[in-house]
């Protein structure tokens, strides 16, 4: 959000509370954030927060220029009328979402948990709010948090991937549940103007089929029931054609993946040949020539087979996730290849090289404008 911004929208609501002002029916005080030398009086739904200007202004540009306008005719800021001597504001925002982020003012927090479901839902509201009231400092770190979970850098996703299949492993549970849903992830970074979650939040969404996404069943991490914020759980018109695309280049990516093991490694196979391996020696234990060509050839003919009937045909685990599909056609090495160590290499650094060239793809096939 802009520093600059009007403050006129954000203002104009709060005008039409001005009759709630020194009226306290149906309203109670916050336990913890009502301090008795507190110098204003916020009000979010039906829980008042006596705080203090100073510590607002210090951090809030918003509260800044709130409180340094003038009111024509007066000496101090009047804003909605008072309550117990102090003026009154009255915000539009979640009690909740309004608390957790004067905790987070006046105690350097929030206390940043593990990017779970629970977690989420505490820094989405406060990251809304820090971005609402121009809080750049708070809402800067709040984003790099939740980058944790939905990163930008793919050694980074490979230490999510590698949580989210111990948290599957060790609950029995969806690897989906470890973190909200991507969904809901897309939604809030629309809001608060955060592009860097999109790419990962798209590309984790691609993994469902159509019909997870559009019909979750009641236990899936899709499901709009185990909605951890008040995020939308609903994709906008446009990003479910984003999704489209983006989903249905991942899976053609698949497709290029095993045309590309195929080609890329049979000529790696031939410029790597041991002379002896053409007249049928015996395999010989080398890092970097393959020393039995016609058997890593025969090796190699069968993996393509067997990829393509899993992924393309039979549409099994990961047909729509090439990373997965790259990583594990790469560690076919230690089974198919385990006599040959330089077709093993060869296998291993083509997967390393393709994963690399999907991730750096994956803002491309969602176009995204990172």
């Amino acid at each position: 959000m802009h520093k600059d911004q009007p403050l006129v929208p954000i203002l104009a609501d709060s005008q039409a509370a001005k009759t709630e002002a020194n009226q306290d029916e149906g309203v109670s005080r916050h336990p913890d954030l009502w301090f008795s030398d507190g110098s204003v009086v916020l009000k979010a739904e039906g829980t008042l927060f006596r705080v203090h200007i100073s510590q607002l202004v210090r951090r809030s540009l918003f509260f800044r220029d709130l409180f340094s306008l003038p009111q024509p005719g007066k000496d101090a800021v009047e804003l909605d009328g008072t309550f117990g001597g102090c003026p009154l504001l009255v915000l539009h925002d979640s009690a909740e979402d309004l608390s957790n982020l004067l905790k987070a003012l006046y105690d350097g927090g929030p206390a940043l948990g593990d990017n779970g479901r629970g977690d989420f839902r505490v820094v989405s509201g406060v990251l809304r709010l820090s971005t609402k009231y121009i809080i750049d400092s708070l809402r800067s770190r709040l984003i790099e948090h939740l980058s944790v979970a939905w990163p930008s850098k793919l050694r980074d996703w490979d230490a999510r991937e590698t949580a989210c299949r111990s948290y599957a492993s060790e609950n029995s549970l969806p690897a989906g549940h470890l973190y909200p849903s991507p969904i809901s992830v897309i939604n809030l970074a629309r809001e608060v103007d955060a592009p860097s979650l999109l790419p990962a939040a798209f590309y984790e969404l691609s993994k469902y089929h159509f019909g997870q996404i559009f019909e979750p069943s009641a236990d899936s991490p899709l499901h709009p029931d185990l909605a951890e914020s008040s995020v939308s759980s609903t994709l906008s018109i446009r990003d479910l054609q984003m999704l489209a695309m983006g989903k249905e280049s991942s899976q053609q990516a698949v497709a290029a993946l095993i045309t590309s093991m195929s080609t890329e490694l049979y000529r790696d196979s031939n410029l790597h040949t041991h002379p002896n391996s053409l007249y049928g020696h015996q395999r010989k234990a080398s890092d970097r020539i393959c020393v039995s060509h016609a058997a890593c050839r025969k090796d190699l003919g069968e993996l393509v087979d067997l990829a393509t009937n899993h992924y393309l045909f039979d549409r099994e685990k990961g047909c729509s996730n090439p990373l997965y599909v790259a990583e594990e056609l790469g560690s076919l090495k230690s089974s198919e290849y385990s006599e040959c160590r330089a077709c093993a290499k060869s296998l291993e650094g083509w997967a390393t090289k393709e994963r690399e060239k999907i991730w750096k793809l994956i803002p491309h096939w969602f176009r995204l404008d990172i």
